[in-house]
């Protein structure tokens, strides 16, 4: 089993910064792609920003340019900074990390509250 757990989430202004963390553990051999999603009540869960295991990087439209994803492969841990926050952007960041292990599988952190006061 793989546990994957987030932190960093919390209240910042409009134009502050908070740094997101995922840290995947467990039996793990290696992780292939990594990345954040996000959801608001009443919607749909929408993509943020992956990953993949060579470091090439996908951003949703809405926060190029603010955010930036990174990873840590000696750890097995992923990162979301985010700048230039926006009352728009809060919602529960979801993180999800693609892991083999004698076959691949899809797992998804807890998620953690993003909230941006204007």
């Amino acid at each position: 089993q793989v546990q994957l757990v987030e932190s960093g989430g919390g209240l910042v202004q409009a134009g502050g910064s908070l740094r997101l963390s995922c840290a995947a553990s467990g039996s793990i051999l290696s992780i292939d792609k990594m990345g954040w999603y996000r959801q608001t009540p009443g919607k749909e869960r929408e993509l943020v920003a992956t990953i993949t295991s060579e470091g090439s990087t996908n951003y949703a439209d809405y926060v190029k340019g603010r955010f930036s994803i990174s990873r840590d492969n000696a750890k097995n841990t992923h990162y979301l900074q985010m700048n230039s926050l926006k009352p728009e952007d809060s919602a529960v960041y979801y993180c999800y990390s693609v892991v083999r292990f004698l076959g691949i599988k899809l797992y998804w952190g807890q998620g953690t509250q993003v909230t941006v006061s204007s």
